[in-house]
């Protein structure tokens, strides 16, 4: 095996760029055509969902060889060693168990913490939906509005508006996560502090955006309540400082804990996704939990060549290193998975944005591509002209289910529709359209030979862009389980075959730092040219117009 961050001295590595330079001059609909058993040999299934991949650039000795890339690289064992709770995000010496959030066993220290803090959940949840749990003036809960920023905020939000369809009749959620106070005021404007429960999100409880916004909230309730301790009857938070949220005015009690091992952007699964449970029902959020474990034993027990998640990284490395692709677009056509790609940004690009190996030596590779996309058919109105016709190849992933939670008249004839348009998007990238074809299309509507030749060039459609096409029976709780959790082991079986740490977000970190000393000089009265010109100048005209 190679040493980790040097994959591409590996035979596999070599052998792809030749195999690359062969397949490069094919076209996807004659592999179709030479191969009538295509779906068959280039789709999967696993729990909830399957991979259709056939509309890739890739043939079996594609698939050979990327499959010997992985074993070169070692994911087998980096499985095993991420379940085994070794130390695997090597520069912070933590573990990733985000998988023990969602195991049924109860076993090792960290399922037994996972299982502890479920019963906690579901007995708040019991609490709040019941009516039990009430405000300060005796009124019970209408409104959770979370307060986080990143995975505290993105994951929790994007599971929300996928699963609509589940919503609690009597708690309405709310999100509110930038800086801007625009945010919080918008999402307050309506609501009543008596009814009115804030979930503050913060792991450290010192996250600058969470506690300005936590502030704000309490000063928008304080001029309801008779005694301060009434704040406690409209405050939870989860964090692992149970210190600093008690001096905010959370009761002890109160605190949903979160540990180091579990990363923001995969803390969903645990307490962070108090919001979902609250809105939905704590049965739904325990599906939830079940679609995506059912995935984790797929990821940790399946072959290489049959695995969900591994094949999907394969197909991303492809593309990225031996096509030089940029990008990635995410294609979700079902309207309450807008936010998924939103949230992939996250999970993709914090991940795999590295420009270092575990070792700390220079990437000679490309690690991970812009991921970014919409939800259809939107999309097929906005950017798709850019897929069709544009001098980038974007490799696609669309995902649809087979029906839909929709159940009124004319329903099933709209959601067929749907998924028509969407199976016509992956076929139309695939195959295009022809001079000669689009040439003869325009002679049989009686264009004159002049006309044909000014506009045929213009309606001609390249094709042979690559695309894969996950499918539900339907967008369940545990469904959706399923979808965020291939994702999330596709992520990481990346970033092993790269020899990145997926895990650590250092560029994150710096913009943190360099914030609170530009706070200090905007706040200031002194004149400011301690940093760049560029710097200095937007903060004097910031304090010109204030």
């Amino acid at each position: 095996m190679s040493s980790p961050g040097r994959i591409e001295t590996s035979h596999a590595w070599q052998a792809l760029k030749k195999h690359q330079q062969q397949l490069s001059k094919s076209r996807i609909s004659d592999l179709f055509a030479g191969d009538p058993d295509r779906f068959d040999n280039f789709s999967l299934q696993a729990p909830e969902l399957l991979l259709d991949y056939s509309k890739h650039l890739i043939n079996a000795e594609t698939i050979e060889l990327l499959v010997e890339l992985a074993n070169q690289a070692g994911v087998k064992a980096a499985i095993t060693a991420m379940f085994a709770g070794h130390l695997i995000n090597n520069t912070e010496q933590r573990p990733a168990l985000h998988m023990a959030l969602r195991s049924p066993l109860n076993q090792s220290p960290e399922e037994q913490a996972a299982h502890n803090t479920l019963a906690k959940i579901g007995a708040f949840v019991e609490s709040i939906q019941s009516g039990e749990w009430t405000g300060y003036s005796g009124k019970p809960i209408t409104d959770v509005i979370n307060i986080g920023i990143g995975g505290s905020d993105l994951g929790p939000f994007m599971v929300y508006e996928a699963l609509t369809p589940f919503h609690s009749s009597k708690i309405r959620c709310h999100f509110v996560s930038s800086a801007d106070p625009s945010h919080l005021q918008q999402t307050l404007k309506g609501l009543n502090p008596e009814n009115s429960l804030f979930v503050i999100a913060s792991k450290t409880f010192t996250t600058l955006e969470t506690l300005q916004n936590a502030q704000a909230a309490k000063q928008w309730l304080r001029p309801s309540l008779s005694y301060d301790k009434d704040l406690a009857k409209h405050f939870v938070a989860v964090s692992s400082s149970i210190e600093k949220a008690t001096a905010f005015g959370i009761n002890e009690n109160n605190v949903f804990p979160i540990w180091d091992w579990v990363g923001g952007r995969y803390s969903l699964w645990s307490a962070i996704g108090l919001p979902i449970a609250l809105g939905t029902s704590m049965q739904y959020f325990l599906d939830l939990l079940d679609g995506a474990h059912k995935m984790d034993e797929h990821f940790q027990n399946s072959s290489l060549e049959s695995n969900m998640p591994v094949l999907m990284a394969l197909l991303n490395i492809w593309y990225l290193n031996f096509f030089g692709v940029e990008s990635q677009v995410i294609l979700p056509y079902i309207q309450n998975l807008h936010l998924f790609p939103t949230f992939l940004q996250q999970l993709d690009m914090e991940s795999l944005g590295k420009s270092v190996t575990k070792d700390g030596d220079p990437l000679k590779v490309k690690s991970g591509g812009l991921v970014w996309g919409s939800a259809g058919t939107n999309c097929q109105h906005s950017f798709h002209q850019l897929l069709h016709q544009g001098t980038h190849m974007v490799p696609a992933d669309f995902i649809a289910s087979a029906s839909s939670t929709v159940d009124i008249a004319g329903s099933e004839e709209q959601h067929n529709h749907l998924l028509a348009n969407c199976f016509a998007q992956s076929q139309a990238l695939m195959q295009g359209k022809s001079l000669q074809d689009v040439e003869a299309d325009l002679s049989g509507l009686g264009y004159s030979e002049a006309e044909i030749t000014a506009l045929a060039p213009h309606k001609v459609i390249s094709g042979n862009k690559p695309s894969s096409t996950i499918m539900m029976k339907a967008l369940t709780p545990s469904a959706l389980g399923a979808l965020i959790a291939v994702y999330e082991h596709k992520v990481y079986a990346q970033s092993v075959i790269l020899g990145i740490n997926a895990f650590d977000q250092w560029g994150v970190e710096l913009g943190k730092a360099l914030s609170k000393e530009l706070f200090q000089a905007i706040s200031s009265d002194e004149i400011c040219d301690k940093f760049d010109a560029s710097t200095n100048g937007l903060i004097k005209y910031t304090k010109k117009i204030l």
